[in-house]
């Protein structure tokens, strides 16, 4: 637990479990660590398991600058029934024979690349200030507009009659359980999303995550927030670049900054800073003067 003295800040990869909003998980972490700054890249549903990528206490700044994509998928599509969820939470709504091997390729084809996706009309998206679940709770949804989204790739991993295992691999923003549904309306049938679970986001894999049950016990073990961007060059800054860092002032330029992440002689984050002509500016400070 943090005392008044310390402040934890720091990444944090958690395995969600199924059954808990991310909201729920991101509760946890603050009861564990005892620090209300507490937040995630991105929302699993409920029903999904996987990885969570968290900062915690002043960490939190960090998160416009944390890469997110592609977000990799195992999902289980299961045929023959649509729901009003477009996932297995949700109530039927259509029912359909089963598609053929063909029929699911050639809609896979279509699903995959650039495409407009319809949301699910269980979303967070919004319409003149409505939630689009609340809408739909109430049994008026909303008409959403298709939102761009790129799917680099399925990687088919076992069919049986009614089921297709998939590995999703895609851009942020797109929901897989839009695409089952789609898959089953191109493929002549109908389906829902059985299962999903979230194995990375950008450079982060659920293989370094940490179970959310075992947190309590094991401990939430920060990781660097350095660690947070690896993709940024470091810059290591000398005492003088330090002082004036720390205060929001701008540095000298090297050839080859662009943005990059400002260090000091220990490799803890200082700052994200961005060229500006001939200086780096710093973005974000996250030291205190």
């Amino acid at each position: 637990m943090p005392t008044a003295t310390t402040e934890l800040t720091g990444l944090l990869l958690v395995d969600k479990p199924a059954g808990i909003t991310s909201h729920d998980a991101v509760g946890v972490v603050r009861r564990i660590t005892g620090e209300r700054r507490v937040g995630h890249t991105g929302t699993l549903d409920p029903f999904a398991t996987g990885l969570l990528v968290m900062l915690v206490g002043r960490g939190t700044r960090l998160m416009p600058y944390v890469e997110g994509e592609p977000k990799v998928y195992d999902a289980l599509i299961r045929f023959g029934t649509e729901t009003t969820t477009d996932d297995r939470t949700g109530e039927p709504t259509r029912a359909s024979p089963m598609p053929t091997d063909a029929a699911i390729a050639e809609g896979i084809g279509r699903l995959t690349g650039a495409i407009d996706q319809t949301p699910p009309a269980f979303s967070a998206k919004q319409v003149g200030g409505r939630r689009a679940y609340a809408a739909a709770r109430r049994g008026e949804p909303l008409e959403l507009p298709p939102s761009p989204v790129v799917v680099h790739g399925w990687e088919l991993r076992a069919r049986d009659e009614e089921t297709l295992n998939v590995r999703i691999t895609c851009s942020g923003g797109t929901y897989v359980r839009a695409l089952a549904r789609d898959l089953g309306r191109l493929a002549g049938s109908a389906a829902h999303l059985g299962a999903l679970r979230r194995l990375a986001s950008g450079p982060f894999s659920v293989e370094e995550a940490v179970p959310l049950d075992e947190l309590a016990a094991a401990g939430a073990r920060l990781r660097p927030l350095r660690d947070a961007i690896p993709a940024l060059p470091a810059r290591r800054l000398d005492t003088a670049e330090l002082g004036r860092v720390v205060h929001g002032n701008s540095i000298a330029a090297r050839p080859g900054d662009d943005r990059v992440a400002l260090v000091d002689d220990e490799q803890t984050l200082i700052a994200v800073a961005v060229r500006a002509g001939d200086e780096l500016r710093p973005a974000l400070v996250l030291r205190d003067a």
